[in-house]
């Protein structure tokens, strides 16, 4: 589990057939074999440790819903270490479970933020409400509007300096995780019969 407060601002190494291995020397000052370390809002297992470099092992379905096979030696990730039950909440509830990727419609900068609007794949946008959060590529948001498919979040300059979504334009394709709890809401109206 994280919050989805990006800790800092890794660098991909290399990349396997089946593993990646992120610079990251915060996220593996404490990090030890099995922990979790999310990469842009994945959740992926510590399996090997060399000084401030991870490796983590990517199965096939991470490939699957991720764009995580598109990453490569040199990229920027947004790196969160998993919460602890004395961690600060400062964002959501974040699982580090991929829902679906998503993509940058338009950018619009304004004097100290800039608004962000993102398209949602099928199926989405029933969990995205207004106020309510979002998880962006790791970042915990708040959802400023919705219209249809998109949604749109504002910026503060931290989020825009400290995490990859600064870096990142129009067409590009981002992680989104929906908050859990909507998704488990849905399911139990669905099983007594409250939702047809």
């Amino acid at each position: 589990m994280f919050t989805g407060i990006v800790e800092e601002l890794g660098e991909v190494v290399k990349t396997g057939v089946s593993s990646l291995s992120v610079r990251g020397p915060l996220v593996t000052s404490d990090a030890a074999f099995g922990d979790s370390i999310a990469v842009n809002g994945v959740c992926l297992t510590v399996v090997a440790l060399e000084g401030d470099v991870f490796t983590a092992d990517v199965m096939a379905e991470t490939y699957r819903r991720t764009v995580i096979g598109e990453l490569g030696p040199g990229d920027r990730v947004n790196l969160e270490r998993a919460a602890t039950l004395t961690t600060r909440l400062g964002g959501h509830l974040v699982q580090g479970h991929v829902d679906g990727v998503g993509e940058i419609v338009k950018r619009a900068p304004a004097a100290e933020w800039e608004e962000v609007t993102f398209r949602l794949p099928e199926g989405l946008a029933r969990y995205v409400v207004e106020k309510g959060s979002i998880t962006v590529d790791g970042a915990s948001l708040t959802v400023a509007a919705v219209d249809g498919d998109e949604f749109t979040v504002g910026l503060i300059p931290t989020t825009l300096e400290a995490t990859t979504l600064g870096r990142k334009q129009a067409g590009d394709r981002v992680h989104l995780e929906t908050d859990v709890i909507a998704k488990h809401a849905e399911k139990l109206l669905q099983a007594n019969g409250s939702l047809r």
